[in-house]
Parts: structure tokens; sequence; C-alpha cells
């Protein structure tokens, strides 16, 4: 998450040449909805919450005031934006596509920290893969986009 303002004031640049330098941006500027304990077990992080509605819907409770690094609170909206500009990534996960959730899921706006993540199939899985899903804000999708802006895809430039 980066703070912006005009004339670039407050803007944060990470240098780093490594070519896993992806991956420090992201554990340095994103958050997931879950994490690991250090036994293993999924725990909530952005999210307060996770119940299975049913077999192939998980809900997720958003932590309330909760604001990015620029000021923008991190609402639902930011939950399905981030699932839809993901969705059309052949690989959205470099490490491994095993990391990827199943194609065709849905996410339900239930309320301003409430969604519906609608799988096609069950994918006992998911709450791990979840870990791997991380939230950005508004700004991060207009300006950069994982290189949409400057590729017009994000994969293949790592």
């Amino acid at each position: 998450m980066t703070s912006t303002t005009r004339r670039g004031k407050g803007m944060i640049y990470v240098v780093d040449p490594s070519p896993l330098n992806w991956l420090y941006v992201l554990f340095n500027t994103m958050e997931e909805a879950v994490r690991a304990s250090r036994t293993g077990k999924i725990i909530p992080s952005l999210a307060s919450r996770l119940k299975w509605i049913n077999e192939k819907t998980l809900e997720l409770q958003l932590r309330d005031g909760v604001t990015f690094q620029n000021g923008e609170e991190f609402t639902a909206n930011h939950v399905k934006q981030n699932f839809n500009q993901e969705e059309p990534w052949i690989a959205p996960h470099p490490p491994g596509t095993w990391l990827n959730l199943v194609k065709g899921r849905k996410v339900e706006f239930v309320d301003l920290y409430k969604v519906h993540i609608h799988f096609p199939s069950i994918d006992g899985l998911a709450l791990g893969k979840l870990r791997s899903y991380h939230f950005a804000n508004h700004l991060f999708w207009q300006k950069l986009g994982f290189g949409y802006e400057k590729f017009g895809t994000a994969e293949g430039h790592w």
C-alpha cells in the first residue's frame, strides 16, 4: 500500500534488485484475509471471521476500521475488486498454480464488511489458498495493478 499525494509527496518507492522483489513489495504493501499461525492453522487477518455457509459458499466477515496507507478504508468493495482483477489471469500466483482458487468463483457483496465467495465446485484447500490472495487499495489497481498499466497483463514480466 502506498501513500500518495499531488507532486509525489509521501510516495514510497521500493528498490530491490532481487528477482523475487515482487514478494517483498507484496508482503510490505498488501494484506490477506487469512494467515497461517505458527502451527499452520488458518486464522483470520483482514477477515475477523470465516464461516462456511454450505459446501461451496464461504462467508468472510471483514474487520471494521482497517485503512490502507493512503487513508482509504478497507471494505468488501476491495475484496470484490481484487478477486475480479485476478479472475482472468492464467496463473495469478508465480510460485505455483496450486495456489489458485478455482476459476468461476463469484464474490457476492453482502454488506460493507461482509462477502460471500461462491465456488463452482468444492475446494477443500480454499482456506489455505486464501492465504495467498492479497488485497490492494483502489489506487493500486488504477495506477499500477501488477503491471497492467505498463504491460497490459500481470503475467510473464516477473
